[in-house]
């Protein structure tokens, strides 16, 4: 029998896994914190990063082969022992508002609002930034605050990139390093979201449907990010985040009402 989610969720679905896919092959920066907040208008926010753990990892695998052999391993090594605190840390948070699905929204919306502001200051951030190796204890305080967003709204990447920029590493290096961190950081994340209850029939069952998205999203990031600049696709994908931040936060959910919701 097929999961009874509502028809909304099957259309933020697919566009979800396919740039999640996208993101995990490089192109378009952290695209792929769109995922978590759009399927969250459809179905609870526990569902939403259970099911896409997963489907992280799926995109994983294949990012991995096509990055194993160039990314940073220092980094990589300072980056990961902070992620594991973080990683405890979002379980925390997770496991006592659990019972408060508007608290979780709000954090999501919030978060997802934050990435958005990053990425419009990435710019001046770069402009500023002298080429350095930042110490352990950066990579930890990094790695932790990585691990934490990314455990409640898989939402990693802004602690990662700062911890890169200085680093000024070429971007195949660059794009490999937060490959294979993320790859590491996402089976770190299996135990606690068991723990928590988080997985169940209906989770498997979506993510064996949707999994051969996550092989095209990845195979289709590899092409655009040979041949496109990412410039304007990212302009879109933030402006959809903007909007689906807002509405997570407000509670007015427009999609709901167009499609069908939770």
């Amino acid at each position: 029998m097929l999961p009874t989610y509502p028809a909304a969720f099957w259309v933020c679905a697919v566009g979800a896994v396919l740039l999640m896919g996208v993101a995990k092959a490089g192109f378009g920066g952290g695209i792929g914190i769109l995922a978590t907040p759009l399927l969250a208008l459809t179905v609870s926010v526990a569902d939403a990063v259970a099911l896409l753990l997963p489907l992280l990892i799926a995109c994983d695998v294949f990012a991995v082969r096509h990055y194993r052999r160039t990314f940073d391993k220092t980094s990589v090594k300072r980056l990961l022992p902070g992620s594991a605190l973080g990683i405890g840390a979002g379980a925390f948070f997770f496991g006592y508002f659990s019972q408060h699905e508007r608290v979780l929204e709000m954090g999501l919306g919030c978060l997802a609002l934050l990435f958005v502001a990053f990425q419009f200051g990435r710019a001046a951030i770069v402009g500023a930034v002298r080429k350095q190796r930042p110490g352990t204890l950066a990579g930890v305080l990094m790695g932790a605050t990585s691990g934490f967003t990314s455990t409640i709204a898989h939402a990693g990447a802004p602690p990662v990139v700062i911890y890169l920029l200085p680093q000024q590493l070429p971007r195949h290096v660059f794009v490999g390093t937060t490959v294979i961190f993320f790859a590491m950081l996402n089976l770190l994340k299996l135990p606690p979201y068991w723990g928590l209850g988080l997985f169940h029939a209906d989770i498997f069952k979506t993510t064996l449907l949707l999994a051969p998205l996550a092989y095209a999203g990845v195979k289709v990031g590899v092409f655009l990010l040979q041949r496109f600049s990412d410039l304007w696709f990212n302009r879109l994908v933030y402006g959809m985040l903007l909007a689906t931040a807002l509405q997570l936060i407000t509670g007015d959910n427009l999609l709901e009402g167009m499609l069908g919701g939770r």
